[in-house]
This record gives structure tokens, sequence and C-alpha cells, in this order.
């Protein structure tokens, strides 16, 4: 507190005699003691009183003084009363203004420009930290030119600044140049570029940095530790994380309570509650931040129960809850089955008014996405007094995640609408939507932005675009984007071989595979599912055994259901039913019904009614309520002209009341996606549609076209089957396309379910009869037809 007792002798002193002026240290300590802006007035009122109106030591500290009390308005009449600042008072009211840029910089200018002073390190500093809080860089980069000019670039002091401006704003790359181009490095500096990194997510490189900072010999300190260890935690190494502790732990850090709290967050992530526990006992006085990482460390490893105990005893000691306290204890990653326990905590933020922390409502809107409560979520969203990027993201995905992309698509535009700009997570998002609804176009658009936001360097959003693109259909600029790529990791690599398995370019994904290996990348479970999926589309019998068997032996995967599903595809498309068979026999685990189910659509293939008949049995055993294998098997038998066989199971499903999903699909035409059913006659172009089907078919039976109505229903006279299938969805979407779109011009369709034997067929034939290129997007696959010819070879 002031002592108002120094004040009145200083003021009666005053008053008293003119010969016996107030000393400067007495005064600064005056200016150091005021802890209001009217004791500050005063002391100021005396310095003028005693001829210290123009002393620039006492000035400076008054002004930096007025800063500390927010009275910026007087610290700025302040500043241009002084006839001759000089360089260190200019650097004060720098920093002073650097929550407010265009003040901070607006006085930079005038240095400049309006005095002989020179600015020196801690000016250019500063001035940079203001230039960071623009919305983007390039006053900061302007700086940055100025301080080279300047030769002030290299300096340590310069340099963290520079780092921190352009890790602020995602510019990794240009960061990490002023690092390395820094001759003389010091801790803070060091420790500038971590944060950075692990801010931006490149933990591996945080963790690199790191390493080489103990390599180098840099002096370490707590800060370092602290800073690291959110990298390591979200990489999930332990083995790292606890090398890192015993270096805490010789270094004399392990007990600072933000290392410890880091730790805590770091055996959490990983797993390792218990230790986490032990560590959290270890803080003496356990701050919120420690409580906070204790209690989402307990959330994240689905102990509910814990979480909500320690956070009854924050509230039981009166401790302050924070936004992040409510943000830990929301079981994001473990939601299923704690929909009341969300709705409590949103009853308790809403009490607590931490609900108006974007933080707090953006965790509950994705509990509730992931909850498949995708109106309370929206309904959050709406509510939300301020929506972050975050907030945006968080609905965005959980209409993705629930199917629901044109709902992601509208709202995305929305964003995009307001002041908010997209980060990579929106992207990658969005693009993993328009990837889902096949939509070309808009994911065309998202490229644009994409591009104008300086984004296609980002490894993830990169990794994205490539999925949408192969995914819509158009693999070769999925491959020329892929080709581009200066850096790639292990998602890139198992993103592009997916892609060629799709088009069933098999050889293709092989040889990508291969080249992946030969530059040291280390396959993860899902690149071998990505190239057994390939080897499965192409045929690849010999190979796709080679490279499971590798990855069992060589890489100590342990096989997913998934795995073993395409090995039974892989067999059952190349007509090795028997094998297959033996193989399912032979699993270490139960068979789940994907890899039943697998086996069945190969028999359907073969038609193999024997084997069909076993995986149904263990099909209907298993899922009892799918209605699609029932329909499989009811195929098969009517392939198999057994008639009354399929009869059957089909009063079977209507016995249970099961229902089968309904085949459509989509074609998009000039940006306006169009959706078809069977015998679909709502459409607009409903007249033009089906006369140029007529007229098409005629076409097809004059070059030898017939009906495959095999698996029509057997009940109906042959002429009705054929007018079956002859209006199926992919048939109506195709000879829309081929009246709307321009001739010659390639038509793109996408189909829910596998396409039919009857509609295969019938686009071969249209595409040689129409000269044109037809790409049909199935459950399965891509097909691209051409010439009378389809990509997968009829097999499919």
């Amino acid at each position: 507190m002031i002592n108002g007792e120094l004040f009145r002798t200083v003021s009666a002193a005053a008053a008293a005699t003119a010969a016996a002026p107030v000393s400067r240290n007495t005064l600064l300590s005056l200016i150091s003691e005021s802890c209001t802006l009217p004791h500050l007035t005063q002391t100021h009122a005396q310095l003028i009183l005693n001829g210290f109106q123009f002393d620039l030591s006492t000035l400076t500290k008054l002004t930096q003084k007025l800063f500390d009390l927010r009275a910026t308005r007087h610290a700025l009449s302040l500043f241009f009363s002084i006839p001759k600042p000089d360089i260190f008072l200019f650097n004060v009211i720098i920093r002073g203004f650097s929550f407010h840029p265009p003040s901070s910089l607006s006085l930079f200018t005038h240095l400049r420009t309006n005095t002989n002073l020179n600015p020196d390190n801690f000016t250019y500093a500063f001035a940079i930290n203001a230039a960071s809080r623009f919305c983007n860089e390039k006053y900061g980069m302007l700086l940055h030119a100025h301080a080279v000019l300047d030769g002030l670039a290299s300096n340590p002091f310069v340099g963290s600044a520079l780092v921190d401006l352009y890790c602020k704003f995602s510019r990794v790359v240009y960061a990490r140049k002023v690092f390395d181009k820094m001759s003389e490095r010091d801790t803070v500096l060091w420790n500038t570029m971590i944060t950075g990194l692990v801010r931006n997510c490149c933990y591996e490189s945080s963790v690199e940095v790191f390493r080489d900072m103990v390599a180098g010999g840099v002096r370490l300190d707590s800060t370092t530790v602290a800073t690291v260890l959110p990298a390591v935690a979200e990489m999930q190494e332990l083995g790292v994380g606890m090398g890192i502790q015993c270096l805490a732990l010789k270094l004399g850090f392990h007990f600072d309570a933000y290392v410890l709290t880091g730790l805590i967050s770091l055996y959490s992530k990983c797993g390792d509650v218990d230790t986490a526990r032990s560590l959290f006992r270890m803080i003496k006085k356990p701050d919120l931040v420690s409580y906070n990482a204790m209690i989402s460390g307990f959330t994240c490893n689905g102990d509910i129960g814990s979480s909500v105990r320690l956070f009854r005893e924050l509230l039981v000691h009166g401790e302050r809850i924070s936004s992040s306290t409510m943000v830990g204890l929301i079981p994001v990653s473990s939601p299923f089955g704690h929909l009341h326990l969300a709705c409590c905590i949103q009853g308790f933020c809403v009490r607590s008014g931490t609900i108006a922390s974007s933080s707090v409502s953006t965790a509950l809107v994705t509990v509730y996405s992931r909850l498949n409560e995708i109106d309370l979520a929206r309904q959050l969203f709406n509510e939300s007094p301020e929506k972050s990027v975050a907030a945006w993201n968080a609905m965005i995905s959980g209409y993705t995640q629930n199917g629901l992309t044109e709902t992601a698509i509208s709202l995305f535009q929305e964003m995009t609408a307001t002041d908010f700009t997209p980060n990579p997570v929106t992207i990658t998002t969005i693009l993993s939507a328009c990837a889902q609804l096949g939509t070309l176009s808009f994911g065309k658009s998202v490229h644009q932005l994409i591009k104008s936001k300086n984004l296609e360097r980002n490894i993830y959003v990169s990794s994205a675009l490539i999925d949408m693109y192969a995914k819509c259909g158009n693999i070769l600029e999925a491959w020329q984007l892929f080709d581009s790529m200066s850096e790639k990791n292990t998602v890139t690599w198992n993103t592009m071989i997916f892609g060629y398995g799709l088009h069933g370019y098999g050889h293709e994904a092989l040889k990508l595979f291969n080249e992946m290996l030969l530059l040291g990348f280390h396959p993860s479970s899902v690149t071998f599912l990505s190239v057994l999926y390939a080897c499965s589309h192409a045929g690849l019998v010999r190979e796709g055994d080679e490279i499971f068997h590798d990855m069992v032996n060589k890489y100590g995967i342990e096989p997913l259901t998934e795995h073993y599903a395409c090995m039974v595809d892989i067999l059952g498309r190349s007509g090795q039913l028997e094998k297959a068979l033996e193989f399912i026999r032979r699993m270490p685990s139960e068979p789940s019904p994907a890899v039943w189910g697998t086996l069945l659509g190969a028999c359907m293939t073969h038609k193999d009614t024997n084997i069909a008949r076993i995986a149904s049995e263990r099909l209907f055993e298993l899922d009892p309520g799918s209605v699609g294998y029932r329909v499989l098997l009811s195929n098969i038998y009517s392939v198999e002209r057994n008639f009354p066989k399929a009869a059957s199971i089909r009063e079977g499903v209507k016995k249970r009341n099961l229902a089968k999903t309904p085949g459509c699909t989509l074609i998009e035409v000039n940006g306006a996606p169009h959706v078809f059913v069977s015998g679909d006659r709502s459409h607009s172009h409903a007249t033009a549609i089906y006369e140029k089907l007529e007229n098409l078919t005629s076409k097809m039976r004059e070059i030898g076209y017939h009906s495959e109505t095999v698996t029509a229903l057997h009940d109906v006279e042959e002429e009705e089957k054929e007018l079956m299938v002859n209006v199926h969805s992919e048939k109506l979407a195709i000879a829309f396309g081929l009246i709307t779109s321009e001739p010659g011009s390639e038509i793109r369709i996408i189909k829910n379910l596998r396409v039919c034997l009857d509609c295969h067929t019938a686009t071969k034939y249209i595409s040689k009869i129409t000269e044109r290129v037809i790409v049909v997007r199935d459950a399965n696959r891509f097909h691209h037809f051409k010439d009378g010819i389809c990509s997968c070879g009829d097999y499919w």
C-alpha cells in the first residue's frame, strides 16, 4: 500500500520552505509505492514543484507506473510534454502500448521519422510484440525488414520476438529460418522456438529442437522442461518423457510445480493415470492449473468417477473454478454413456458463468455431437455469446461425423461469410465432408480458398486435399498434389495409396507402398489396410498374401477385423472360396460380421451356394437385424434359379420388419447436386430423362445389350423385370447428366450402394454409344467407363 504519511511529510516540507527540496530518490520511492492514479498525480505535482519536470529518469519511471495503473491517456500526455525523450523512454511507451498495436507502431514510426534517435534491440522487440497482435503478419514482417537494415535482426532478444511473431501466425517455416540464422542463441530464444512449435502442433520438431538444445550444452531452465512436455504428451512418447523427467531430476527442476503439472499431463495422456496421481500428490500446494491437469487426466482415461470426485474436492476447498477446469471435466474423449453427466456439467457451467467461455461450450458441442445429439449441440452453438474458430470447427465436424455433410458445408459457408478465418482444422474437416458427399465443384472452391490463405504447405491440409480429389473421382489431380508435396508423412502416403486402391490401380498402389518403405517411412496399421484394399480390387492375390504376412511377422502389427476382411476379399474375389473359408477358421479371434459378409459377397460373384449357406448362418447369428446380408443371400439363390428359397428369405425379411437401405444416386450439374432413386419421376426433367433413357436402351440393344434380370423379383414377368432394372437410380442420373452437360464432357455419379450387374453392363454400353467417360463411385470403389470398357475389368 502507498505510504500516506510519507506523502503528507513531503507535501508539508515543500509548503514550508522552498530551500528544502525533495530529493530524486524520495520521489522515485513515492512513484514506486503509488497504487492509485490520484496518489501518482500528487507525486507528479511534487516532481514539478521540485524541479524534476524534465528529469528523464524520473519521468520514465513515472510513465512506467502510469502504464502499470492502466492510465494510458495520462502516460501519452506526459510523453508528449517531454521535449527530448531518450530511446529508453521511447521503449517504455512503445512497450506500454503493445496491447493497442496501432498506437505502439505509430510511436515507433514517430521515433524513426521525427527524431534523431536510433531504435535499439528493445525497441524492435517491443514493436514486434505489438505487431503480433494484428490480424495478419505484414506489420511484423516490415519490422523484421527494418531490423535487418539496422543490423539488429541477429540480436537474441529481437530474434525471440520474431520467432514468437511468426509462430503466432502459423508461419513455422519463417520462424525456423529466423531461429536457424541466429549466431547467438540464449535460453529464452530456444524456449520461444519450442513453445511456438508446440503451439502449432509441430510436436516432433519441438522435441528435436529440445534435443539440439541439450546436445549443444545450452542452459536449460524449468520453463524449457515445462514447455516441451506437452509435445511429448501429445505424441504419447512415454519413453522420451521419462528421459526428460530424469533430466529434470538431475538439474533440480523436477519438483517445480509447472514441471510436475507437465508430467501429470504426460503420464495421463500415455494411459498411466496411477503415476500421474502420485506426481499430483508430490505438489505441496497444488494450484488450479495442477488440479485441472489431474482432472483432465482422469477424464481422458475414462476414470470419470475420480475426475468428478477431484472436482468436488476443489469446490469443497472453495477454490475458484476456471473454464479449463470445466473443459477437463467434460468427457470429450469417452462420451458414450455420459449424456446425463454432460447435461449436468452444462447446468453447472450456466450457473457459474463458465458457459460463456468458448472453450467450454466448444467441448460440450463436441460431446453432444459424438453422442449423436446434434440438435443439442447446435442449440448450444447458437446460444454461445462468443464463437471462436474452434467452436465453428466443432460444429462443422459434428455434422460431418454424423453424416450431415450438406449441413456441414452450409455452416462452413456461413462461417466464411463472417469475420472468422478458417484454419487448417476447419479446412481438413470440410474437405472430409466434400469427400463424403462427392461434391467436386465445392471441393475445388475450398482448394482455391486454401491457395488464397497460403495453407497448401500444411501437410494435413494437403493430405485432406488428396483424399478429397481421390474420393471425388479425380485421381490424377490427387496424384499431382501428392507428387508436388515437398514434405510428406505417413498419413499422406496412406491417403494416396488408398486413393489408388479406390480407383482399382493396385499396381500403382503397390509401387507407392514400396517407395514409401525405401524412403524410411514406418508403415502403420492404416498403411497395410490401404495397400491390402488396393490388392483386393486389383486381383493381386500373391502380393496381398505377402503383405499380410509382413505386417504380422516383420512389422509386428496385430491385424484388425478390417485386415482380415481384406484378406478374405482378396481370396474370395479370385474364386478361392475354400481357402477364404479356411483362412476365417484359422483366425485367432471370433470373425466379425464384416468378415463373413465379405465371404458371402464373394459367393454371390462366384455363385457358390454351399459356402454361402455357411457364411449366412454365422451372419444371421452375429447380426440378426441386418437386411443387406439376407437380400444378398436371396440374390445368390435367384442366380441359382432356386426361386422358392429366395422367396423364403425375402418373406423372412418382411416378417421381421427389416428395411433395406434404399438405393440412390447423386450427380452434380453446374455445382448443384441432384439425387435420384429407382423409378424416380419427381425430377423437373423427368420426361426428358426417360426419353433419353429409352433412346439409349434401344441403341444398346442394337449392339448386343441384354438386361441382367436374374436378381430381380422372380414372381414377375420377364418384361416387367426389364422395366425394373431399366429405371435404376444410376441410369436415371447418367441420362440426366447426358442431357444437361456439354457433349464430350465427363460424367460423374455417386451411388450409395454397390452398383448392380445390369447397371454396370449398361454403363459400359452407354460410354461406347455416347463417346463419354463416365465415372461411377459406388459403396466399394470407383469405376471409370470409357469406350465400352470399365477400369475394374469386371472385377468389383
